[in-house]
């Protein structure tokens, strides 16, 4: 799968993120592949992801809580975000 790393607003960053989980729960990517996508999405876009120790408005607002929830797992280990 083929993204950006660096996403220029927290908009294309939601739709990047969307995308990435969506193939997964449609079985178009490895359990292993989305996890590293996250994790590199969210190093390289650290301040877009994450305000005050809460997901971005518009993150929750376009991802959505079941996506998050998923995301939030996948980080735990490297922050406790919820």
């Amino acid at each position: 799968m083929d993204i950006k790393l660096f996403q220029k607003t927290q908009r294309d960053l939601a739709t990047t993120v969307n995308s990435i989980i969506d193939e997964y729960w449609k079985d178009k990517i490895s359990e292993r592949e989305m996890i590293d996508l996250i994790h590199k999405l969210y190093s390289n876009n650290e301040i877009k992801f994450v305000k005050e120790g809460k997901y971005t408005t518009v993150l929750q607002q376009q991802c959505g809580k079941r996506r998050l929830e998923v995301v939030s797992k996948i980080l735990n280990d490297i922050n406790s975000i919820k």
